[in-house]
């Protein structure tokens, strides 16, 4: 491309009526892409009319093509033209691929992103495994993406790890990757004014915070608004959070027995500075050594997410 044409495409020429004959957005999808994501920035005439350039109608075309191909628009955003590009010629060529499989199910599809994720482990590319694993958070719900691809991916690295077959920084990576995707989970989720409050977190000594993502992701992709606090808070904190959100629900995750004497205290300062009608909820594979506290307090005892959505879907 000529210095000349360079210069014409970046012109701001097109009222916001033509840049939606040609995108096939609306002129309020535009609006608001613009004013909560800053996707384009359009010049103003005289009169004070959107003016929009070759370039942003390219940029905005690319948008619209990757948000049918199911990715939101906060994922996809903050992404340069030359990377949306290079998405949307990866989703085409996958959505064409996948027309020549039909009846291919969430479950199967799950595996192969398992598989794939394991192979990019076994060469310690991190890269490939956080591309492997955006591709699974696009085409999977958030539940079987938690249940049946990262939950999977973390028991087969720490079984791994246990029988010395792979090594610390294989387990690294693998958290490392997972906080990040999990943390597009939640990025990504939109919801609304009325939306219902959560806040998740591992209480005090709990330093293993993927039930608590696993849940808050969970709870996201089911309309909540989440307040995610990650891992080892005192009961204190969780609370003071809980109040200033509004949340409805607190959600726990306690992974290893740490001192009986310690998680008590923490589950019962918990329970007493929270209002009685918020609910505390907990899940991980310690729940049966705190059985008993966790009884005295009322707590809901969960075993997956199947059982949390459901749980939340009681609640609204």
């Amino acid at each position: 491309m000529s210095a000349a044409d360079e210069r014409e495409g970046q012109l701001k020429r097109h009222p916001i009526q033509v840049v939606a004959r040609r995108t096939g957005l609306t002129a309020d999808v535009l609006r608001a892409w613009e004013k909560r994501y800053g996707v384009v920035e359009p010049g103003r005439s005289e009169g004070g009319r959107r003016l929009y350039s070759d370039v942003d109608i390219e940029r905005l075309r690319l948008l619209r093509r990757a948000s049918l191909a199911g990715r939101r628009i906060g994922q996809i955003a903050a992404l340069s033209t030359e990377e949306l590009a290079a998405l949307v010629q990866e989703d085409e060529r996958e959505e064409a691929e996948a027309a020549v499989l039909p009846g291919v199910t969430a479950g199967a599809l799950a595996d192969v992103h398992l598989e794939a994720s394991m192979a990019a482990l076994e060469q310690l590319d991190g890269r490939e495994l956080e591309r492997v694993l955006n591709r699974a958070m696009v085409t999977l719900s958030a539940l079987v993406l938690i249940e049946q691809v990262a939950a999977p991916l973390l028991r087969r690295i720490g079984e791994l790890w246990s029988q010395g077959d792979v090594r610390p920084a294989h387990e690294h990576v693998t958290s490392a990757v997972l906080l990040r995707v999990l943390g597009k989970v939640l990025e990504a989720a939109e919801p609304t004014g009325a939306a219902p409050n959560l806040v998740a977190a591992t209480p005090a000594g709990q330093q293993h915070e993927f039930g608590a993502l696993f849940a808050a992701a969970t709870a996201a992709s089911e309309g909540w608004r989440v307040t995610y606090l990650g891992r080892d808070l005192p009961a204190e904190d969780i609370a003071a959070a809980a109040t200033e959100t509004g949340a409805e629900v607190v959600a726990l995750s306690i992974v290893y027995p740490t001192e009986q004497r310690r998680m008590e205290d923490e589950l019962r300062t918990l329970r007493r500075r929270l209002p009685p009608d918020v609910p505390i909820c907990v899940g991980g594979s310690a729940l049966s050594s705190y059985k008993k506290i966790l009884d005295e307090i009322g707590a809901r005892q969960l075993a997956d997410m199947e059982e949390l959505r459901a749980f939340l879907s009681e609640l609204h």
